[in-house]
């Protein structure tokens, strides 16, 4: 198949949220499509996330600012930013790279390009959770942040409301909103702001049990198995799976998060994150998403349970998880007098990161009957809806509102 055809097969390596969504989008285009993805608990990082719809986020964390601030960020200093001696084989070259990519001509370009799939991000996710009679899972009222001391307090405003943050905007918290904050934690609260624009996911096993129906609905098909290696030839593509059995498809997409380094050549890390949550005592149902910036935590509260959120851990995909991290945050939610009904259950996962902190998003310039679409980073739910639709058009040779130019993994030679 040449890069002019239209695929009528299509395999996609992942069941995560940026999988089902390509998954959808291929099939709602009449692509007989197959999501090939282990059975069992879905424990990725599409579902260990915040929920958080992050539009706001448009700069890159590769940029000479992150780099200036990394030391005070560090997890031995109070920071959500762990280098683990055993996983510097992974990190350090990593770490090398997302500095070459921090030079302010590409920050901008970078930023430049995330804006403008950002700004297609929850038009995407109205859409696609519409189709799938889902749209009561999009809630659109913003977020909070929250300052515990005044010097961080005018620092963080500051921050916050004289940057560019693409199509969302910040105010002011209220006094009724200060209150209600207030009311929620045992430490004094220095100063808050709220984001205008930015939503949240309600209840992500719920997501994924509605975008996998949707899927199904239109005709797709699900193989159990992990795929471990794709190839290419003039006439389609190959995914074998578990066992060496081989299954071939026009197209295959590489959506395998974190995992995907073992399918496509790319500077991938596991930037992994850890969360606790459990039934909340103390939280209002309908609270939008609140970031305790100064211990650099997100606390949502979804359908069944309040999930708090944080660490940027540079690491190995199969290194255990650190237990100190789930204590901080535990530790964290104790000082701020938040409680819960039942013990809280601990969860660790691998965020997709490339240097640059851009996603991939393309083709394979050597092997156009692969495609990929992960390295999300942080954005992984924020963009799944547009990306994964961003991509079926471009294998299917339709226009899009988004040129993905920027995200192609020949940026970094491949």
């Amino acid at each position: 198949m040449t890069m002019q055809q239209r695929p009528t097969t299509a395999i996609v390596a992942g069941d995560g949220v940026i999988g089902l969504a390509t998954g959808i989008a291929l099939a709602r285009r009449g692509v007989a499509t197959t999501i090939v993805a282990p059975d069992g608990p879905w424990r990725g990082a599409s579902w260990g996330n915040a929920g958080h719809i992050a539009i706001e986020q448009i700069e890159p964390l590769a940029s000479r600012a992150a780099i200036r601030a990394l030391p005070a960020r560090l997890f031995q200093r109070g920071g959500a930013l762990a280098l683990p001696l055993r996983d510097i084989a992974a990190w350090l070259p990593f770490g090398l790279a997302l500095i070459g990519a921090s030079h302010p001509a590409k920050f901008a370009h970078g930023k430049a390009a995330l804006s403008t799939i950002l700004a297609t991000a929850l038009p995407a996710w109205r859409q696609l959770l519409d189709e799938a009679g889902a749209a009561h899972l999009l809630r659109e009222d913003g977020h909070f942040i929250v300052w515990e001391t005044a010097r961080t307090a005018a620092h963080g405003r500051a921050s916050w409301m004289n940057g560019d943050r693409g199509t969302a905007s910040f105010r002011d918290a209220t006094a009724d909103e200060l209150g209600a904050l207030s009311a929620l934690v045992k430490v004094p609260i220095a100063g808050a702001i709220r984001c205008i624009g930015s939503g949240q996911i309600a209840d992500l096993a719920a997501l994924g049990l509605a975008l996998r129906a949707h899927f199904v609905a239109l005709g797709g098909q699900f193989e159990p198995g992990m795929v471990q290696s794709l190839t290419s030839d003039a006439i389609g593509a190959s995914a074998v799976i578990d066992g060496g059995r081989e299954i071939r498809a026009d197209v295959v997409v590489a959506a395998a998060g974190a995992a995907s380094a073992s399918l496509v050549t790319a500077p991938l890390i596991a930037e992994r994150g850890y969360h606790v949550e459990g039934r909340a005592a103390n939280w209002p149902a309908n609270l939008p998403p609140v970031v305790f910036e100064d211990r650099a935590m997100i606390v949502t509260g979804f359908a069944s349970a309040l999930r708090a959120a944080s660490f940027v851990e540079f690491a190995r995909l199969d290194s255990p998880p650190d237990p100190r991290k789930w204590d901080r945050l535990r530790n964290h939610l104790t000082a701020l007098g938040i409680q819960f009904c039942e013990p809280l259950r601990p969860w660790m996962g691998a965020r997709p990161t490339l240097p640059d902190y851009l996603p991939a998003i393309g083709r394979c310039t050597d092997a156009p009957t692969i495609a990929y679409a992960f390295g999300h980073q942080h954005l992984g739910l924020t963009l799944a809806a547009t990306t994964g639709d961003v991509l079926a058009a471009t294998l299917c040779g339709e226009a899009s509102n988004v040129d993905i130019t920027s995200f192609n993994l020949s940026r970094f030679g491949h």
